[in-house]
């Protein structure tokens, strides 16, 4: 589909709190030192692997995007380097387990190349995010998730995931492609 065919749909961006952002996963802040493990803290997921956490650093990612990715066996912490803004668009995990598919007419369903089955995400279920200061936000294991995007030209970023997530744990779906949708975010 060509660029001027694509619809534009604007999103405003909601400030991820844990309140906001908890049907996607966490929002993490800082705690006081020698504060024991809680309700506070990121539930990892990192059991399918040896975990990798990396700075990894971003550029010219502006406030728009059309594809979209799950990991599908790991949860995924994401987190600026100084606390600066960025946006990050979501969907919910639509992972299915291949025992409450009942017949070949769940059309909806895909298999991924990894194997696992998922349903798209709809474009009506796509939030945005704006992620300021001091906190990380740790992914819920399959949710739909796009950037981190930002307006400076470049950004450096720690992302905790695993080893091989990239390779073998990565599902995209294409908005432009399979819907005729380009997102485009408003603060």
């Amino acid at each position: 589909m060509e660029e001027e065919e694509a619809k534009v749909v604007t999103v405003t961006a909601i400030e991820a709190t844990p309140s906001t952002f908890n049907e996607f996963g966490e929002v993490v802040e800082a705690s006081p030192d020698g504060d024991e493990f809680g309700p506070h803290d990121a539930e990892l997921d990192l059991s399918a692997g040896t975990p990798r956490l990396y700075i990894m650093h971003l550029e010219n990612r502006p406030l728009k995007f059309s594809t979209i990715t799950h990991h599908a066996s790991v949860t995924q912490c994401l987190g600026s380097i100084g606390g600066d803004v960025w946006y990050l668009g979501v969907a919910k995990p639509s992972i299915v387990d291949s025992n409450e598919i009942k017949n070949d007419t769940d059309n909806n369903v895909v298999k991924s190349r990894t194997g696992h089955l998922y349903v798209p995400p709809s474009v009506h279920d796509v939030k945005v995010f704006k992620v300021s200061g001091p906190k990380f936000l740790k992914l819920n294991r399959g949710t739909w998730h796009a950037g981190p995007l930002f307006k400076p030209d470049s950004m450096d970023f720690y992302n905790l995931e695993l080893t091989n997530t990239n390779v073998i744990d990565h599902t995209t779906h294409n908005f432009k492609k399979d819907n005729g949708v380009v997102f485009s975010i408003q603060e």
